[in-house]
């Protein structure tokens, strides 16, 4: 049973994201206009852990550490979509963009029961909100690259494509030192052989997909989110859940419980796969 006060403070940020929860899911909504002058240009091989979260603006501040870089893991496939599952362990992966508010909460409640995740930021996100990716590490989770704006990066041609991997890659270079631990495409489960391409280029060993979907960007209700995964998810998965949604918010802390409950224990996919 979640206890009162903690339930209360849940739904308090549920209600106040509501009206920032739209246009952040993978492939509800119509994708934003990409201006010819936001397309980055290839990460500065210059660009290291000194570089900072102002680069844009001639400020420098150097990043607190550098976070953890991308690692091959021998034997896994270059696409990942799930880990051991003899460990009893799962990894709740999170799609980073929308309200501040909810994605410190659901950090928070996390944090609460012990559980670490993987939040995969779109670059946009980043330069509105830079301070959660510090945030993000502080807590113990990866971090990793979604995407500059979260267009389906499988429509767009290679040029278009290797920008919207090396655009979020510099912004996450930028704030941590490192372009992240992971890289996810948008608004697709599964990279085709050209950005798993790509995303190598970049740096990314492997590609991260999943294999239990939430859909709580479909706002389908808290109940049915924890339905949804509990029902799915068993050792090794790797679930794909979204920041920005208030049925999430209201969903983890009886997702949570329903692991513990079947001795499964929320790591980050890092660990999940070491």
């Amino acid at each position: 049973m979640i206890p009162i006060d903690r339930r209360s403070a849940l739904r308090a940020a549920a209600g106040a994201a509501v009206t920032g929860a739209l246009s952040t899911g993978c492939s509800d909504t119509a994708p934003p206009s990409v201006k010819q002058s936001e397309k980055p240009s290839e990460i500065p091989s210059d660009a290291g852990p000194g570089a900072s979260a102002g680069a844009r603006t001639g400020t420098a501040r150097p990043a607190a550490r550098t976070a953890p870089p991308p690692r091959r893991f021998p034997g896994q496939p270059a696409e990942i979509a799930h880990g051991p599952r003899d460990r009893s362990r799962v990894a709740l992966t999170f799609h980073g963009q929308g309200d501040p508010a909810t994605a410190t909460a659901l950090l928070s409640e996390a944090e609460r029961a012990g559980a670490r995740v993987t939040v995969l930021a779109v670059g946009t996100w980043l330069d509105e909100q830079p301070a959660l990716a510090r945030r993000i590490l502080d807590g113990g989770h990866d971090l990793g690259n979604h995407t500059l704006h979260h267009i389906d990066i499988s429509a767009l041609d290679e040029a278009a494509a290797y920008a919207e991997i090396t655009g979020c890659a510099q912004r996450l270079r930028r704030l941590t030192g490192s372009v992240g631990t992971w890289f996810r495409p948008s608004r697709t489960q599964h990279a085709t052989p050209l950005v798993q391409r790509l995303a190598r280029r970049a740096g990314y060993p492997h590609t991260l997909s999943y294999d239990v979907d939430s859909l709580d960007f479909t706002s389908p209700g808290a109940d049915t989110v924890v339905r949804t995964v509990t029902e799915e998810i068993r050792d090794g998965s790797v679930v794909s859940l979204h920041f920005g949604y208030a049925d999430t918010v209201a969903a983890l802390p009886a997702l949570l419980d329903a692991l513990e409950r079947r001795g499964l224990r929320a790591v980050t996919t890092t660990e999940l796969l070491t």
